[in-house]
């Protein structure tokens, strides 16, 4: 369980990476700020979210979850392990 999760999470970051990388920054359109047309709106020239910004949201709470998860299975680790009925040997002395 915790190995799939933790590839999940490995992939997740990948993807988040990429996809960050992949925006323009908010300071591309300076125009707006200075005086240009955009700027006669509420908000600046910023529109309705683009797809990268919805997929963006959605990556970054897959990969908060998938770190609760992680953070709540390393500090539940179980008491047993599957070597409990194995026999150690015993050295045996001659005398």
């Amino acid at each position: 369980m915790t190995t799939i999760i933790v590839g999940l999470h490995v992939s997740v970051c990948i993807l988040l990476i990429l996809i960050v990388l992949l925006q323009s920054g908010k300071g591309a359109e300076m125009g707006a700020s200075i005086g240009g047309g955009g700027s006669q709106t509420f908000f600046g020239a910023a529109g309705p979210a683009n797809i990268l910004t919805k997929i963006t949201t959605i990556v970054a709470i897959v990969f908060m979850v998938t770190s609760l998860a992680l953070a709540y299975l390393s500090g539940h680790q179980s008491e047993s392990s599957v070597m409990t009925k194995t026999v150690v040997p015993v050295e045996q002395t001659t005398e």
